[in-house]
Formats: C-alpha cells, sequence, structure tokens
C-alpha cells in the first residue's frame, strides 16, 4: 500500500487522543492513550468479533491507531511472509461466542410487532443450523423484515464493538457511555 505506514508505526499521531491515566468505570486503569471512537471502524470490528470462521486466521488492532489488520498462519499480516503473533505488536480480537449473535435472532423474533412472524422464526432458530433457517425465513416468508433486521443486528454489532473497546481500554468509558446511549435498541416493526 502505497503511502502508507505500516502497522505499528506511530504515523496516526493525529487520530490519537493523549490523556492523563485514569480510572475506568471497572474499576481498570487506561494505559494514558486512548483512540477516538470516530477514528475506528467498527463495523470491520463487529465483523471481527462475529467471525466465527477458524484460527487459521485472526483479526488485529493497533492498540495505538485503532487500524485493523488481518493475520494469516500462512501468510502472516501483509499476505506474503508468515509470522508468529506473539511477535506483533497488535491485539487480537477474538471473536465473541455464537450464543451471543443467536440472541440477536432470539431477541429480533420475539420483539417485531407481527406475532406470526415472531413464531415463525422463533422455531425456526431452533436446535442446528438456526442461523441458515432464520436467514432463509426472513428472505423467503419475510422480505418486508430484512430491513428491520440488518438495522436491528449492525446497531447491537457496533455496539458490541465499542464494549469491545472499552472493555480492552482502547478507548475510554465516556466515549463508550455515550456512544451506546446514542444507539438504543430500534423499535420493531
Amino acid at each position: 500500500m502505497q503511502g502508507q505506514e505500516p502497522l505499528g508505526s506511530t504515523a496516526h499521531a493525529a487520530d490519537r487522543v493523549f490523556a492523563p491515566p485514569v480510572l475506568s468505570v471497572g474499576g481498570g486503569i487506561y494505559s494514558g492513550l486512548v483512540i477516538d471512537l470516530s477514528k475506528l471502524d467498527l463495523e470491520e470490528i463487529a465483523n471481527a468479533l462475529a467471525d466465527q470462521t477458524d484460527y487459521e486466521h485472526r483479526w488485529l488492532i493497533n492498540p495505538q491507531t485503532g487500524e485493523i489488520a488481518f493475520w494469516a498462519a500462512d501468510t502472516g499480516v501483509d499476505g506474503q511472509r508468515p509470522v508468529d503473533l506473539d511477535e506483533l505488536d497488535l491485539l487480537c480480537i477474538d471473536p465473541l461466542p455464537s450464543w451471543v449473535w443467536y440472541q440477536d435472532m432470539a431477541d429480533f423474533a420475539e420483539t417485531i410487532t407481527d406475532e406470526h412472524a415472531g413464531r415463525r422464526l422463533t422455531r425456526a432458530i431452533q436446535g442446528r443450523g438456526a442461523f441458515r433457517r432464520f436467514k432463509n425465513q426472513l428472505h423467503d416468508e419475510y422480505p418486508d423484515l430484512l430491513p428491520a433486521w440488518y438495522a436491528f443486528r449492525d446497531i447491537r454489532a457496533k455496539r458490541r464493538a465499542v464494549q469491545w473497546l472499552a472493555d480492552n481500554s482502547l478507548i475510554d468509558d465516556d466515549a463508550a457511555t455515550r456512544f451506546m446511549a446514542g444507539y438504543p435498541d430500534l423499535d420493531l416493526p
């Protein structure tokens, strides 16, 4: 990538906010360097948190710049040279358990005002293959609910990304609290 600084560089200092160490609401101590939430790609972090594929690849974040990187066991972070994860000054974004994402489907089915659709979607998520059946049910039977589902799912995913950033002391708790307050669950049709 021509013109861009390599991961781990300090070239993005303007994107960082410097502050003295402060106690977080949870009792932890920030390193004194937190990333400006508006500079982060929450969608990309949310996708990393949802990526259940395998451990032959990992999503990483530069804790100083917020830049996201993709690491694969056979090609490293540059797509050419394998590198051990322990050699990188990057933080792994471990995926959240699938039950977290399952709960979004259950909450959506329970919250929509169309009781018939809610019952059908609730049945669709019972047992193995729940994610596929839920998706198929929405696409085939209730395409009018797709925009509401996508908005509901995306808001929750971004809130999880912000919570993950706060839990890892990459953003301050005040920024996380303001974000959460500004992005409540949607009123569903």
